[in-house]
This record gives structure tokens, C-alpha cells and sequence, in this order.
């Protein structure tokens, strides 16, 4: 008898070990983890966001020509990045040392952030709909209203 218990002691403790370990894995993340991949995925949105509105900030600077089947796309993309703003903001990632350039006012003020954010996304849908008719002039002007949007979040809710 001693001699399978000093068998299965050293057995038991490397699968007691083994078990530690893989429950650990598997945790769920520690609160600064989810903060710091809430921050990631916010900034990963807006760099899509600033990369579909590109193209069309170049055509309502004149740095490039006015591109109808462009902007139509990119408007489209611009309503679905702007759809997720306030989704992605969900986690009050204040109390952790993150890198990120949101305010506090975010989630101070949720209901006046996610009009803005509302504002954004409409206006694209109507920058989309002036693309349709290849109108320039209503599409230089839809554009603008655009970046107009994303100006008066990042002036309330974005540090410089």
C-alpha cells in the first residue's frame, strides 16, 4: 500500500499542477486586460474609420477629384464604423492606466456622446445618398458635414 501511494503521490501532484495551470489559462481576463483591449479595439475602429473618410477628406480638401462611386463606398463604410462607436465604449476604462485620448466626459455624458455619434452616422448616410445622385456640390457639401461630425466629438470627448 505504501508503495502505490508513493506512486500515485508525485503522479497526483504533476496532474494537480497540470489542472492549475490550465484553469488558469483560462480565466477570464483581469479587469486591466479588458480595459486595455476595449482601448485597442476603439483605436482599431477609428483607424478604419480614418481610413474609409481618407479618400473623401482628400476630394473635399481638392487634393483629389471628386470620385462618386468613392464616396458612395466610403460612406457606407463610415455608417457601419460609426454604428459601433458607442459599443465599443461600453467599458469605463477610466480607472485604468491605458493609453487612450478619451475624456472622461465620455461616460459623464453617455447620452450627449452617443448623439454625436448619431450625428456621425447620419451624416454619412446622407453623404451616401448625395454620392448616389453624383451630384459634386451636394457631395462636397455632405462630406463636409462629415467632418464637421467628427470634429465636434473629437472637440467634447477627445484629447489633443
Amino acid at each position: 500500500m505504501l508503495k502505490l501511494i508513493n506512486v500515485l503521490a508525485p503522479a497526483s501532484a504533476t496532474l494537480m499542477a497540470t489542472l492549475s495551470v490550465a484553469v488558469a489559462q483560462n480565466a477570464p481576463p483581469s479587469p486591466e486586460k479588458q480595459a486595455e483591449k476595449a482601448v485597442e479595439i476603439r483605436q482599431g475602429l477609428f483607424n478604419v474609420q480614418g481610413f474609409a473618410f481618407g479618400p473623401v477628406g482628400a476630394m473635399l480638401k481638392g487634393a483629389a477629384p471628386v470620385d462618386a462611386a468613392l464616396v458612395q463606398k466610403e460612406a457606407a463604410r463610415v455608417q457601419m464604423t460609426s454604428s459601433m462607436i458607442t459599443e465599443v465604449f461600453k467599458l469605463d476604462t477610466r480607472k485604468f492606466q491605458t493609453r487612450t485620448k478619451a475624456k472622461d466626459k465620455i461616460w459623464t455624458d453617455q447620452q450627449d456622446f452617443a448623439q454625436k455619434a448619431n450625428d456621425l452616422h447620419e451624416a454619412a448616410v446622407v453623404l451616401e445618398a448625395a454620392a448616389r445622385k453624383g451630384d459634386k456640390s451636394g457631395i462636397l457639401d455632405a462630406a463636409g458635414k462629415v467632418g464637421n461630425a467628427c470634429k465636434a466629438c473629437h472637440d467634447e470627448y477627445r484629447e489633443k
